[in-house]
């Protein structure tokens, strides 16, 4: 009699990919009785369910009023149900913290630690988000402001006036499973050089130790990374599948040890060295286009995944690693947090804590959806907001569209992260990048073809 997946139900084994091979196998050598079940149970995926109880972790973050109570009561909760996840094995929230998606995924602010466990959504689709300084001299910001203005591309798609793609960093990208298509091809080209939208930026202003003019970029992997995202989504969701079908669909994971594994944590490589190229190149034209001379220049990440030598992964939703052994391309240990566009850009040095795990906040968070923060300002118009919160500074939208989420008022309180960041241990301020304006890609979808066609419909 010829078995069939109807015959491994009845015989109480979990449906999954694995039932092909098996059947074909026993229907080849006619397995039955407890041979047959002998072979099954070696066969059979081992099932990991999630923790029953949470994993600790630790707090680094406080209400300091009423206003921030829901939000931390929030973060609390959703790292409750995400640190059931069963290859968690610590975590952090920090000061800047605030949910990023249902409960039970990481929130801004989070960092989770896996063994043998990379988990997508834990890094999402905007891998590999970071920050990079060029200190440019004693020279006037408003120049550097203005070349970085001409420079840069901020808004959907790609450019025109194409970077080139280092011939190393194509080969890499071509001898990778989850990059190697023309896809991923095309936007690692046309999406170099770009910075986006939402909380991206560029920043001028002076260091408050030498007076020396910087330049600070905010961006991810753009089209390129999101194109990773999604495939390495699609595949943990089969490991989650077979593995693990009680864990949260958000928290799926791809093994380490595996084929994909591997081939994944390498991708993830390949995004950290073209997002930190696409700093340097606007960086670089920048510079050209005035004629100055770099003095120092550093970066770090703040939305990726770290390993250590024994393959525990950290995965830091907007944190900042402090350790060394996270950063291979470290300068002096320095670290940049920014806060938002009326603030300075903190330089931080740190140590690795228990109660920090190696990582600080990534800015200043919000307390509120850019929809309640825009609900909050109504009756008001959009120039008399941006005018009172942007007073002395020269702040531009690239779309010249406002968009009052990204202003001052929408993040949390400046001083309380850097307060809490003092409390907990979370770094040592040791300069400040002190504002002169900065350029973000504004409501660029307002102007958007699709946009501007319905309007002529109506």
């Amino acid at each position: 009699m010829k078995i069939t997946g109807k015959t491994l139900v009845e015989m109480g084994y979990r449906p999954g990919k694995w039932f092909k091979e098996a059947l074909e196998h026993v229907n080849q050598h006619e397995l039955t009785g407890e041979a047959l079940t002998s072979f099954l149970d070696s066969r059979e995926p081992e099932i990991i369910d999630p923790h029953e109880k949470p994993i600790p972790f630790y707090k680094n973050l406080r209400a300091e009023n009423e206003f921030e109570l829901d939000n931390v009561n929030k973060v609390f909760a959703t790292m409750n149900k995400l640190m059931k996840t069963p290859t968690a094995i610590g975590g952090v929230v920090m000061p800047d913290a605030c949910p990023s998606g249902p409960e039970g995924s990481i929130p801004v602010g989070g960092v989770v630690a896996t063994k043998n466990a990379i988990h997508p959504a834990m890094h999402s689709a905007d891998i590999c988000c970071s920050v990079m300084m060029s200190s440019f001299g004693k020279i006037d910001p408003k120049t550097v402001l203005d070349a970085a203005h001409a420079v840069t591309h901020f808004g959907g798609g790609g450019r025109k006036d194409l970077f080139d793609l280092p011939e190393e960093l194509e080969n890499n990208i071509r001898d990778n499973w989850f990059l190697n298509s023309q896809k991923s091809l095309q936007l690692a080209q046309t999406h170099l050089g770009t910075q986006g939208d939402g909380n991206h930026f560029l920043y001028v202003g002076r260091s408050e130790q030498t007076g020396e003019t910087i330049m600070v970029t905010h961006h991810g992997s753009r089209g390129f990374g999101a194109n990773l995202y999604r495939k390495v989504m699609t595949v943990a969701e089969n490991f989650r599948k077979t593995f693990s079908p009680q864990t949260l669909k958000y928290n799926a994971w791809i093994p380490y040890d595996s084929e994909e594994g591997k081939s994944y944590w390498e991708a993830l490589q390949i995004i950290r060295a073209w997002t930190k190229l696409n700093h340097q190149v606007l960086h670089d034209a920048t510079m050209a286009s005035f004629g100055g001379t770099l003095q120092k220049r550093f970066w770090n990440e703040h939305n990726f995944v770290f390993k250590d030598e024994n393959d525990v992964f950290f995965h830091a939703k907007g944190a900042t690693p402090l350790d060394d052994k996270f950063v291979p391309d470290s300068f002096e240990g320095l670290r940049l947090i920014p806060l938002n566009m009326s603030e300075p850009v903190l330089l931080v040095r740190g140590a690795t804590l228990e109660n920090n795990m190696g990582f600080a906040p990534h800015g200043a968070g919000r307390n509120v959806s850019r929809t309640a923060h825009k609900r909050s300002k109504a009756g008001k118009t959009d120039e008399a907001i941006f005018e009172a919160e942007t007073a002395g500074l020269d702040v531009r939208f690239f779309s010249k569209n406002i968009d009052i989420s990204e202003l001052p008022s929408a993040y949390k309180n400046a001083q309380t992260v850097q307060k809490q960041m003092k409390e907990f241990g979370l770094g040592e301020v040791v300069d400040r990048i002190l504002p002169y304006g900065c350029i973000m890609a504004g409501d660029w979808e307002k102007d958007a073809p699709w946009r501007r066609g319905k309007r002529r419909r109506r």
